[in-house]
């Protein structure tokens, strides 16, 4: 049976290789930072949600190599069983706190988080609407679910409202969207969102992988930036991101949410617990964010200057307010040919396609640090302008303005 499975494959893979949806993986030679080894040489990293610059800060390292030596290497169960520490309800005590939320619950990935929130809570008789562009996550996470599913045109709120209306009869509506769109790099409508489902009683839900630790004026994510702190009834994030780069996440929100999520979230039932070091080194991860405030300036402050450097070159560049700077191709090889110049420049930057983004939606996503210098924003930006020009994606080559 493989003999014919292994053919059909391998004219998928081929195909995807032609099309340039084909993903390559790199090979990093060290520790992720703003510049990383890749075949034997160091590159500027523009490719990584390292916003605050975090996953290689010694501090961070320190704090995991003393969980390490003072709680183990790891639990060797799930919690029910045998896997909950103290040190594992101390963080769960600080980011329910720093969310602004009852309580939270720990997972070892925010994918897990998200696949795992659903399920728990409602039934057939609920609904569940979701924003179009969220995270395969939270369409996973739905998918699980026996709940009424709808979607809405991104952002669109009166889209959202009338979903909201064709769904009156139902016990539980739960309105869910990603806080910041990981593509785009825009901010949803949680003001809106939040009007609305106050309205139509219905909940929230935010997923805020790409925000928590540096959106929001201390860094809480896009509650905290669109000014509806306790508002939000259920917050799901990572601590891949931001927050250190390693794993884990969490689901924060109302206590017997969370409650009910520890009786029933299968992830969380049947997976092991994040490892001890992950936990110190996030909590250590938490006191820089009160100490140190301004590296999520910083964060701002090189993405407003990247953005408008490359807008002046003459790139199309979304509109945004974050970390995240994408740079449109609409070309899946183009996209891949682009990453690659760009490698051999000295920057490192990967070309995203389908399934990741929208067939004919393709782009180079460039994401900023706080520990980008000045310095290395202009050397990659020489490098884009260069490369863009050659390929003809904007003027000053044969190629011409694309």
């Amino acid at each position: 049976m493989y003999t014919k499975m292994r053919q059909a494959l391998r004219q998928t893979l081929d195909e995807m290789s032609s099309s340039g949806l084909y993903k390559q993986e790199r090979i990093i030679e060290g520790p992720q930072g703003s510049t990383i080894r890749v075949n034997g040489r160091d590159v500027l990293n523009f490719c990584s949600n390292n916003y605050l610059g975090l996953s290689a800060e010694p501090e961070v390292v320190k704090a995991a190599q003393e969980s390490l030596t003072t709680w183990g290497y790891g639990m060797s169960s799930v919690r029910f069983i045998c896997g909950t520490q103290s040190i594992h309800r101390q963080l769960e005590g600080r980011v329910a706190k720093f969310l602004g939320c009852d309580d939270s619950i720990l997972y070892a990935a925010c994918f897990d988080a998200n696949a795992g929130v659903f399920e728990p809570l409602v039934s057939e008789q609920d609904a569940i609407i979701s924003d179009e562009l969220n995270h395969a996550s939270i369409i996973d996470g739905v998918r699980l679910t026996k709940a009424q599913k709808l979607r809405y045109r991104h952002s669109n709120m009166e889209e959202l409202e009338q979903r909201l209306r064709e769904t009156a009869t139902n016990r539980y509506r739960i309105i869910c969207t990603d806080g910041v769109f990981s593509m785009d790099g825009d901010i949803a409508r949680l003001a809106d969102i939040c009007d609305l489902a106050e309205r139509y009683d219905a909940l929230v839900m935010v997923d805020d992988s790409h925000a928590t630790g540096y959106i929001g004026k201390t860094g809480r994510g896009t509650a905290e930036h669109c000014g509806v702190v306790g508002r939000v009834d259920i917050i799901t994030t990572t601590f891949g991101k931001a927050l250190g780069g390693a794993s884990g996440g969490c689901t924060a929100g109302r206590r017997e949410i969370v409650e009910m999520l520890r009786q029933r979230s299968r992830p969380y039932l049947f997976s092991n617990t994040l490892p001890p070091a992950v936990v110190g080194a996030t909590l250590k991860v938490l006191d820089l964010l009160t100490v140190s405030p301004d590296r999520a300036k910083k964060v701002h402050e090189n993405a407003d200057y990247f953005r408008g450097r490359l807008r002046e070159a003459g790139f199309e560049v979304l509109a945004g307010e974050t970390a995240i700077v994408p740079i449109m191709l609409y070309d899946e090889r183009l996209a891949m040919k682009m990453a690659d110049l760009l490698l051999e420049e000295g920057v490192y930057v990967i070309g995203f396609s389908y399934p990741v983004v929208p067939k004919g939606r393709a782009r180079i996503r460039t994401q900023l640090s706080a520990s980008h210098s000045r310095g290395d924003l202009d050397e990659a930006i020489s490098a884009i302008i260069s490369i863009g020009k050659k390929l003809g994606v904007i003027s000053g080559a044969k190629g011409g303005a694309r």
